[in-house]
């Protein structure tokens, strides 16, 4: 039964990468032309959801979505979530219809066919380079002034640990946020972690949940008050994970 798990497990890993080759495949020419201006990215954008849906489907994930508030169109926010699988970048945009801008580690561009588009189209950020944080900063501030949203996970990466519910916030999210005075929108993915970890032989098929929080207002607020909004869009997203883990009647 084991060695039966394995090869499924095995099996079920390489076909993600596949689910994720297929529809940039078939929608290169349109992708490529979508990204030659920065007028194109709404357009691009439109079809990176056609993208996510597609794999989430493929790999047998379903979603439930909860929103507390729905966002505005034509309005930029933070979007900020908790991290803990390669399927948040999927979720996320079946999640959220308005155009936003990844911030993402630069490791996920050398991922073939998906890098490609991936440097073109999100905010790059090398965390072993204080300058490379700093290039990010500027170009998510390009971003916000045309308008866009940008979606950044606040603990900086995924902890090695898996055993760790809801790891501490860096600053970059809420700094942004607050020197354009845009509100903040928490997520919360409950089931990430057990459906598609990055630990190889675990996850499966089944329910992906969903909270989109009310946002968290920064109009009027300075840089003395981002430790504050910091830690209460945390504790949003960790006392929702609490909830999430004591409902467990769901597949």
């Amino acid at each position: 039964m084991r060695g039966i798990k394995i090869i499924f497990w095995s099996l079920w890993r390489v076909w993600f990468y596949v689910l994720m080759a297929i529809p940039i495949i078939v929608m290169f020419p349109f992708l490529v032309l979508s990204i030659l201006t920065e007028s194109g990215y709404p357009y691009f954008f439109k079809m990176a959801r056609i993208w996510a849906k597609f794999i989430l489907f493929g790999m047998g994930f379903y979603y439930k979505i909860d929103k507390n508030q729905a966002l505005e169109s034509h309005k930029s926010y933070m979007i900020v979530a908790n991290h803990t699988s390669m399927a948040d970048i999927m979720l996320m945009l079946a999640t959220i219809k308005n155009p936003f801008v990844f911030v993402g580690k630069k490791e996920l561009s050398k991922i073939p066919l998906f890098g490609f588009f991936y440097k073109r189209t999100c905010i790059l950020v090398d965390r072993s380079c204080s300058k490379s944080k700093m290039e990010v900063f500027n170009r998510a501030q390009k971003r916000i002034n045309q308008g866009l949203s940008i979606c950044i996970f606040p603990e900086g990466g995924i902890p090695d640990d898996e055993s760790v519910l809801l790891d501490s916030f860096k600053d970059g999210a809420f700094r942004l946020a607050i020197e354009h005075e845009i509100p903040i929108v928490p997520v919360t993915f409950a089931d990430n972690k057990k459906r598609f970890s990055y630990t190889f032989f675990s996850g499966g098929p089944g329910l992906m949940r969903v909270k989109v929080h009310s946002h968290v207002d920064t109009l009027g607020k300075t840089g003395l008050d981002r430790k504050e909004i910091r830690e209460e869009v945390r504790e949003i997203i960790y006392n929702q994970l609490i909830a999430f883990d004591s409902i467990k009647n769901y597949k």
